[in-house]
């Protein structure tokens, strides 16, 4: 046979095929944009702004919809109705990870984030452990990030003013911050949330994989398939935070000026496979900024409003351009 007649022969053979294993999975799967053979919709996404394509298409697919990356059907679901049915609502059924190719070729299935089934339970159960013991003996997990904290004001030695003022009329400058200020710096730890939900550092989860065949909503998402939920369309959610895109404490803040709790707050993201180390993260969060502008007042190099917060990578996490800041001693 000619090579080049074979050569169309497996072309055409791997055309159809594309086309039937994408027909026969979208049966079952929500709707969504339409794939091309073989390379999906990959067309059709930025890969450099993930997040503002999964949008587009919420607002023609609605909440949950289908996207294929080649072959492969991945279901995303963006809101936050949609994020907490699954991830929270159903958690155990939302709790596989997602096939994550680079990840798994260097980490082979193992550790707290990439790992599945009895493995990942595990581990998520022993470092749980371990983090709520780090602390038990001579000083306490919150001793040890106070003294991180001091160590970094050792070293910048060698802003927000209501924070400050805050800061001194709860902590003073005689002892350092602890976390049972908190609760008596409403502004502070209003800050330190909307800080978190602005930045959106990471915009779309890492994904997740359905554990069994579940039916959701109305549709039925075969076991194993891989689910992307947008974590900016609950942070960015403009019915729980009035002009989401800009950044205002007030956001965590009830008219009495008290902090306010809310559920779309998911920088970790929530459910079954939510960060493990998130109490830690938010402790040195609060600790840390307090420590900083309880000695510091910080000052751009440059006019505030020439700053450009355009993050330089927007894919599956942002990563913000570099600043200079002077720390200069209170």
């Amino acid at each position: 046979m000619d090579p080049a007649v074979a050569l169309v022969l497996c072309l055409s053979c791997l055309f159809l095929l594309s086309l039937w294993r994408q027909s026969s999975g979208r049966g079952r799967l929500p709707s969504g944009p339409t794939p091309l053979p073989i390379i999906g919709n990959i067309l059709q996404l930025d890969v450099k702004d993930m997040s503002k394509s999964l949008t587009n298409f919420s607002k023609v697919y609605g909440p949950v919809f289908t996207v294929y990356f080649g072959l492969k059907p991945i279901v995303v679901l963006h809101g936050y109705e949609a994020v907490k049915e699954a991830l929270i609502d159903h958690g155990e059924k939302f709790s596989g990870r997602g096939s994550f190719p680079v990840a798994e070729k260097v980490n082979k299935g193992l550790g707290i984030l990439f790992s599945n089934g009895k493995r990942w339970k595990e581990i998520r159960r022993f470092s749980l452990m371990t983090l709520r013991n780090f602390g038990m003996g001579k000083r306490s997990i919150e001793d040890r990030v106070q003294e991180e904290a001091l160590c970094l004001v050792e070293e910048l030695r060698k802003t927000n003013a209501k924070v400050q003022e805050e800061i001194e009329c709860v902590v003073g400058r005689n002892r350092s911050p602890c976390m049972q200020d908190r609760s008596h710096m409403p502004y502070t730890d209003a800050v330190v949330h909307e800080i978190q939900r602005y930045i959106d550092l990471i915009p779309t989860n890492l994904p997740h994989a359905v554990t069994c065949d579940v039916k959701f909503r109305n549709y039925l998402i075969p076991k194993g398939t891989t689910i992307i939920t947008s974590l900016t369309s609950v942070l960015h959610n403009d019915k729980e935070f009035p002009n989401p895109e800009v950044f205002d404490p007030g956001h965590f803040l009830d008219r009495s000026g008290n902090f306010k709790k809310s559920d779309y707050f998911m920088p970790f993201s929530a459910g079954k496979r939510m960060c493990v180390g998130e109490g830690l993260a938010r402790m040195e969060l609060f600790l840390f900024l307090t420590t900083i502008l309880q000695n510091f007042n910080l000052k751009s190099q440059v006019d505030p409003k020439d700053i450009d917060i355009t993050p330089i990578a927007n894919a599956f996490g942002r990563v913000p351009p570099l600043y200079h800041l002077c720390f200069i001693p209170v």
